[in-house]
């Protein structure tokens, strides 16, 4: 008995859910005639579902106040449109990347020793070969006065044996080897001295000097750093969509937080040769004009390439809709609803590029979409109804 009310219920609840169905929408009586359900039993319900369309207002309505219908019988569907536009997608590449000076070298001493002389501080322009610090020397300075003693010697000998007849010819010639040997002695004594002062191996900028005056320092202490800084390179990566379009030689602008507002000039130094596989991402090296030393190594930069880029149509995000063929827009068409498939492109919060069947200029409905259907009459938005337009 229980389960015969419940089935009751249920049929007295999907029979006045399609009442209200048919009360509310005349094309839902007209889908139900079709379906066989008698024209009698859906006029009881709303009769205007089964009335036969006027192909003019009735007299008594206001001018403005009636829908236009088509001539078939069909009524026209309020929808509101939006031209279709262009968008270009992939004319820009932004990325963020690291500066680094053009030459930055880490001087260490040639030599171990203690700090007897610093010669320059922080902040300091050096050129190629000057001295930054010097190393004790007396010892070096003694084994070259001793090397040049031993050379003085060897010389006058060699040029006694030669000149007098009675020494041997290889006499002569021995004496010629002991001269040449003290000449590289010397030559080693000097080089050992001068390995005592740490020079400049680039022009460039002088960092912190990381030793004190009394610091005892091998080959591998770090005493410096240089920078040459009057272009800077700035190393960033993108995405593998632009990996063929790069060039060595395109150029770049970029930005630093530090200088706001300020755009630097430069262009693409190097492209890496292969893309990498983690992050489908390429590096490329850019190099930056700093004439007037505004940056500095290690600065962050936001980096902009523009190029060609690729054109597509856009639409209204509103447009596109969906069935089990994929996506599409309808298109009007004198009047008509025609649906045009598409494809989408790219996501944009103010327009979607797509591609398919439509072209810049095209009308598209962008709202009233629910009711619309292949071929059908359509009323578009803010146009006068015809019979307004007639007068």
């Amino acid at each position: 008995m229980r389960i015969g009310n419940q089935l009751l219920t249920s049929v007295a609840l999907l029979l006045a859910g399609l009442c209200l169905w048919v009360w509310l929408s005349a094309d839902a009586g007209r889908t139900l005639v079709s379906m066989g359900v008698p024209e009698s039993v859906v006029a009881k319900i709303n009769p205007a579902a089964i009335e036969p369309v006027s192909a003019e207002p009735s007299a008594g309505g206001a001018a403005g106040s009636a829908t236009p219908r088509a001539g078939g019988g069909q009524q026209a569907v309020l929808v509101a449109t939006r031209p279709v536009g262009k968008g270009i997608v992939n004319d820009q590449l932004s990325a963020i990347g690291s500066g680094e000076a053009i030459q930055s070298v880490i001087v260490m001493p040639q030599a171990s020793g203690t700090i007897n002389e610093i010669h320059v501080k922080s902040g300091d322009m050096v050129k190629k070969g000057q001295v930054l610090a010097q190393l004790d020397d007396d010892e070096q300075i003694i084994l070259r006065d001793q090397a040049q003693v031993l050379l003085r010697s060897a010389r006058e000998k060699a040029e006694s044996y030669s000149a007098l007849k009675s020494f041997s010819r290889l006499d002569v010639l021995d004496a010629q080897i002991a001269k040449e040997t003290a000449q590289l002695a010397v030559t080693n004594a000097e080089l050992a001295l001068k390995r005592r002062s740490v020079l400049a191996p680039i022009d460039g900028i002088v960092g912190i000097v990381a030793v004190n005056i009394g610091d005892n320092v091998t080959t591998a202490s770090n005493v410096v750093q240089l920078d040459n800084r009057q272009q800077l390179l700035v190393d960033f990566w993108a995405p593998e969509r632009f990996a063929v379009q790069v060039k060595v030689g395109m150029p770049v602008e970029a930005t630093s937080a530090s200088r706001p507002g300020r755009v630097f000039e430069g262009s693409v130094e190097a492209v890496d040769n292969r893309v990498d596989p983690a992050s489908r991402t390429i590096r490329i090296r850019a190099k930056i004009e700093n004439e007037d030393d505004l940056l500095r190594a290690g600065m962050s930069f936001g980096v902009t390439m523009r190029f060609p880029g690729e054109t597509y149509a856009t639409v209204d995000p509103l447009a596109v809709q969906w069935d089990s063929k994929g996506s599409f827009v309808w298109q009007i068409v004198e009047k008509k609803s025609v649906k045009a498939r598409v494809r989408i492109i790219q996501r944009n919060p103010d327009a979607i590029l797509i591609a398919g069947d439509v072209k810049e200029g095209d009308l598209v409905a962008t709202e009233g979409l629910q009711r619309v259907r292949e071929n059908g009459n359509v009323r578009i938005a803010g146009e006068k109804p015809p019979e307004v337009a007639s007068r």
